[in-house]
């Protein structure tokens, strides 16, 4: 497994090793050593799983405030997604700033989103299966959006505005200038 850093150097492409043969491949995709080796040390506690049936279905962007913020370990078991974290750290020199990462079923890559960060993801297949881990519980007080379509972030997402297929929740999100501090 090899676990790179991305250009935020606290957002972490996870890469895991197929071993193939005649039968298929076989592959670890969570060794907790190899995390901490990287720096990624914090326990996860929780497993979640989404299915979206239509391609273009975006997921977030969606984070949780501290003592019950997030991190992230993403994968994709079936299709594939843009994933993407925009990074919500007032003090940091990359505040506002994104990264995006295509992860299909094929490849196995994973993506790492640390604390202080908005996590979400476009599904570019019909059909598309992702899990993550998470460390800390799902926690309704502490949930909070950014709207996905921001351009002061200006992520380059695959589908246009109006085509894109959203929950009510994610409509309303706030821009990143109406957030506040929230790490």
């Amino acid at each position: 497994m090899d676990v790179i850093e991305t250009r935020i150097p606290a957002v972490k492409r996870v890469v895991p090793k197929r071993h193939g043969d005649a039968r298929g491949w076989f592959s670890e995709t969570f060794r907790a050593d190899v995390l901490a080796r990287a720096g990624i040390v914090q326990p996860f506690l929780q497993d979640n799983q989404s299915f979206s049936a239509p391609k273009g279905t975006i997921r977030g962007l969606h984070f949780q405030l501290a003592p019950q913020a997030q991190a992230k370990l993403v994968r994709v078991l079936s299709g594939a997604i843009l994933d993407v974290a925009v990074d919500l750290r007032r003090d940091s020199p990359t505040f506002g700033q994104h990264v995006a990462v295509t992860l299909d079923a094929e490849g196995g890559e994973q993506l790492y989103v640390p604390h202080g960060f908005a996590h979400g993801f476009c599904t570019l297949t019909p059909d598309t299966m992702v899990a993550y881990k998470v460390d800390a519980y799902y926690s309704p007080e502490h949930d909070r959006a950014l709207v996905w379509n921001d351009p002061e972030i200006g992520i380059d997402w695959p589908v246009a505005d109006a085509e894109a297929i959203l929950s009510d929740k994610d409509k309303r999100a706030p821009r990143l200038s109406d957030l506040g501090t929230v790490f």
